[in-house]
């Protein structure tokens, strides 16, 4: 599986730093991996244990001894929101290897879903731990991938495929869509009720892939709620469950006081465009342009890809008002910096009186028109008509 030096050198960093460093990120996107080879790197050897496998919990029936037995290693603990219940022990064992003298790198804590791991660990190991999301394969990871590359100047096959990197990697489009369906079968069957909630699979799948149909659009919790025969509320706590496992992203709309009728309902996309293709039955590049949501799925792909390389401290949002202004995507920077950003799948971008006006409205200090060509050019009345990887890299080298 490939791994990208920036993700390396971010948590070999962090493993300098803090005492314990936690790994987020969906299954099967590649957390496991990158935390052995860096453990291989790290000098000391590693110990790593699966908390889903029962001969690896069995070692934890003492788990303060255990920890003191190999307080020299770094401890690699696998799905572990699936033991909320080491964390408490795990801040008394940090706390005192630290009086010892271990000031960093005891311990790499690889977590399936953010919810439970992070209220756990926020109230246990704060100041002691650091946090690393590992997304799927980014569009500025695989700038010098030569199989990222499509016709057109973008990573064509990154967008159809999505980011995961035994999807993206497959050795054709039926071996990476039989990947995606499995993994998402996996996800509904098996890991889902692992975690607790008692959702049947076909309503969770139905939700799942009413929300690929609605990529980009508004979210409906009424008409969503119909659909399904359950109630708005019980809609929403489905949809906060797939954030939490990383799956799906809430955008909110832009808030301020600008005198205008806003938006407020936000807008929900499956992270992951080579889910959206496979929950709606694409394959290949040209059944995803022949379908409706060709324009949703690529404008949601954009914008995972920017959210995800955003330097700390930056909210993001759209901005819609009554009037027909809109911004697909509003970026508010450490520093006072603000980004509009326009998302245009055509080559030949047209930004109308809406994208204006909105930039008007929210001061916006940068304004820029993402394509699906390689060239940044000038639009016109300060607007920048750019890649989504000469953005995203931008952005990934914001501040530095």
């Amino acid at each position: 599986m490939m791994i990208t030096r920036g993700v390396v050198g971010r948590l070999t960093t962090l493993l300098n730093e803090f005492n314990a460093v936690a790994i987020l990120g969906p299954r099967q996107v590649g957390k496991t991996t990158l935390a052995l080879s860096v453990a291989e790197r790290m000098g000391p050897s590693a110990l790593y244990l699966d908390l889903e496998t029962p001969s690896d919990l069995a070692k934890l029936t003492d788990p303060e001894s255990f920890f003191d037995a190999h307080k020299e290693k770094l401890i690699v603990l696998d799905e572990i929101q699936l033991q909320p219940g080491l964390f408490s022990i795990l801040r008394g064992v940090i706390d005192r290897h630290r009086r010892a003298g271990r000031t960093h790198g005891q311990f790499l804590l690889l977590g399936s879903a953010t919810g439970e791991l992070l209220a756990q660990s926020s109230e246990s190991l704060a100041g002691r731990l650091a946090y690393l999301e590992l997304t799927p394969f980014l569009v500025n990871e695989l700038l010098n991938t030569e199989n990222a590359k499509g016709s057109t100047g973008v990573p064509e096959q990154l967008w159809i495929r999505g980011g995961f990197p035994n999807s993206f990697l497959g050795r054709s489009d039926a071996s990476s869509m039989t990947w995606r369906q499995q993994f998402i079968s996996t996800y509904l069957e098996r890991d889902i009720p692992s975690l607790g909630p008692r959702i049947p699979a076909q309503t969770l799948r139905r939700l799942w892939t009413m929300l690929a149909h609605e990529q980009a659009q508004l979210v409906n919790a009424s008409k969503l709620a119909a659909s399904l025969g359950v109630s708005g509320q019980t809609v929403g706590r489905y949809i906060d469950l797939l954030c939490d496992l990383m799956l799906v992203r809430r955008l909110a709309p832009w808030a301020s006081n600008v005198g205008k009728r806003l938006v407020k309902s936000p807008k929900v996309y499956v992270r992951d465009s080579g889910l959206v293709h496979a929950l709606l039955g694409l394959p290949t590049y040209d059944s995803v342009l022949g379908h409706p949501v060709a324009g949703g799925s690529w404008e949601g792909w954009v914008i995972e890809n920017f959210v995800s390389v955003c330097p700390q401290g930056t909210v993001e949002s759209f901005y819609r008002t009554a009037a027909g202004a809109e911004l697909d995507l509003v970026l508010d920077l450490p520093g006072g910096e603000r980004w509009a950003i326009e998302v245009k799948r055509s080559r030949v971008p047209v930004v109308g009186r809406g994208f204006h006006q909105g930039v008007l409205d929210v001061k916006a200090t940068s304004a820029f028109v993402v394509h699906s060509g390689s060239d940044t050019f000038k639009l016109g009345n300060g607007v920048v008509a750019t890649s989504v990887a000469d953005l995203a890299g931008r952005l990934s080298n914001f501040g530095a």
